[in-house]
């Protein structure tokens, strides 16, 4: 099959057509601009072109491969050129999501899911560093780059596929994981989900599709767990005290993917079904028991807690997610009130083992019409922070009907507002932010947006 995808390079479309290439399909692509996941295309051959995509490349492509499938982000306009010539060529159409479905059915791997609101990259990254480690048989995608390994990989003897399930547009509705993880539940993308009801309902439509289901905490399960009693899930407590990683978030995190590793060994190992009740009853009581099954010789039986746990605190972190740019400087991808709490929570702890001065924080709220849903949520998100510069809102996919919040009617509503000062992208802000660096504080960027690419050329290098 010979697939063509429109916005390849981006972290949503560009692990995908890892995998398809991987798993034999001819893969071919456009986009904008070159996107993250640019190199490692080029590096798996993967043939792309950066222009306007005007269509001329789409045509040349089909006319030599003949193509079967055009794949498209939702970012992309109905009126795209791309996506009105492939119409007319009679190509399949669909988003990433079919198209990743269908890889998985056809190459008959168990899905395990990782949704919720926050923490889904980081949480679906750590599995995959286990995987990685363990040598567990299992392909993968994720929405952002790695430093230790592509951002999406298929091999033939591959029996899992570890996936980041985004809730965004429904997406994760398309699939019916073997096992899902579920990170934390909290009201988002309102363009999409007209009130929380909607926003919890399609979760428990998730959950009801998925196999076998584990949730992080109380607070990421439906709060009637009747609704899914045949799910049998399993509600963790408080994360194994062997777990080191800074921030109660980033080890709950943690504990999320050691009880998804042992329901993967079981089932690699042939353990009977009691026992993986057994097994979830000693982990949710923060007492985990090594994985054992005497009628199996399998390599993968010799795997104890302790080394789960080991590779767990060696995870080195993963693309805009507290990732250490500079001596002192981080970024984040955090852009919701709780995520912002917890990367807080990290910061401190990391600030406190560096003998750090103490947190700086540079906010851009992402899309205006989410502020309106969580406007009320910030009075208490940045306790703790010394300094707090609040960029002006990333304006994408927006309701003009609403008013556009600025810094300043943020900043009084805070708990703190005498940490807090409105700020540009500008000149000013580089000379304060790299004089609190040399002052000895941990400067961290909570943003989904561009400012991204300012802290990393702009501030880093000019």
């Amino acid at each position: 099959m010979n697939i063509y995808i429109s916005g390849i390079s981006g972290t949503g479309m560009g692990p995908l057509a890892l995998m398809a290439k991987n798993a034999g399909y001819q893969v071919f692509g456009s986009d904008q601009h070159r996107g993250a996941i640019s190199q490692e295309l080029e590096q798996a051959q993967i043939p792309f072109t950066v222009d306007t995509q005007d269509g001329q490349y789409l045509q040349e492509i089909h006319e030599k491969y003949h193509l079967d499938w055009f794949v498209y982000t939702s970012a992309l306009p109905e009126d795209h050129p791309e996506l009105q010539l492939a119409k007319s060529l009679g190509l399949k159409i669909s988003k990433r999501d079919e198209l990743t479905a269908h890889l998985v059915e056809t190459l008959g791997l168990k899905m395990v899911a990782v949704a919720g609101t926050h923490g889904k990259t980081t949480t679906t990254a750590m599995l995959i560093w286990l995987a990685k480690n363990l040598q567990l048989p299992a392909a993968y995608i994720v929405g952002s780059t790695l430093n230790f390994a592509p951002s999406g990989s298929y091999q033939p003897n591959d029996r899992y596929f570890i996936y980041e399930a985004d809730e965004y547009d429904r997406n994760f509705l398309h699939y019916h994981p073997w096992l899902s993880l579920i990170t934390f539940v909290s009201f988002d993308h309102p363009d999409i989900y007209p009130t929380e009801h909607d926003y919890r309902e399609a979760f428990l439509t998730f959950e009801k599709q998925s196999k076998s289901l584990i949730f992080a905490n109380q607070s990421a399960a439906p709060s009637d767990l009747s609704q899914i009693a045949d799910k049998d899930p399993l509600v963790l407590s408080s994360p194994d005290s062997r777990l080191t990683l800074a921030g109660q978030a980033r080890r709950e995190d943690a504990n999320l993917v050691f009880a998804a590793t042992k329901q993967i060994l079981c089932d690699l190992n042939n353990a009977p079904e009691d026992s993986h009740q057994n097994l979830f009853d000693n982990i949710s009581e923060n007492h985990p028991q090594n994985i054992s099954n005497d009628t199996s010789d399998n390599d993968f039986q010799n795997i104890s807690d302790e080394l789960i746990l080991e590779t767990l605190n060696r995870f080195p972190g993963v693309g805009r997610r507290f990732e250490r740019l500079a001596d002192g400087l981080y970024t984040d991808y955090a852009h919701h009130p709780e995520e912002i709490k917890a990367t807080i929570e990290i910061a401190k702890e990391e600030a406190k083992n560096l003998n750090k001065a103490g947190v700086v924080v540079v906010y851009q709220p992402h899309q205006n019409t989410r502020q309106h849903e969580v406007f009320h949520l910030y009075q208490d998100a940045f306790l703790g922070v010394d300094h707090l510069f609040w960029l002006p809102t990333y304006l994408t996919r927006e309701n003009p009907s609403l008013k556009i919040y600025t810094p300043a009617d943020f900043i009084v509503t805070l708990e703190n507002p005498q940490i807090a000062k409105p700020a540009n992208l500008d000149n000013d802000l580089k000379t304060e932010l790299r004089t609190l660096i040399q002052e000895n504080y941990l400067v961290i960027l909570m943003s989904a947006g561009p400012a991204d690419a300012w802290f990393r050329h702009d501030l880093l290098t000019n």
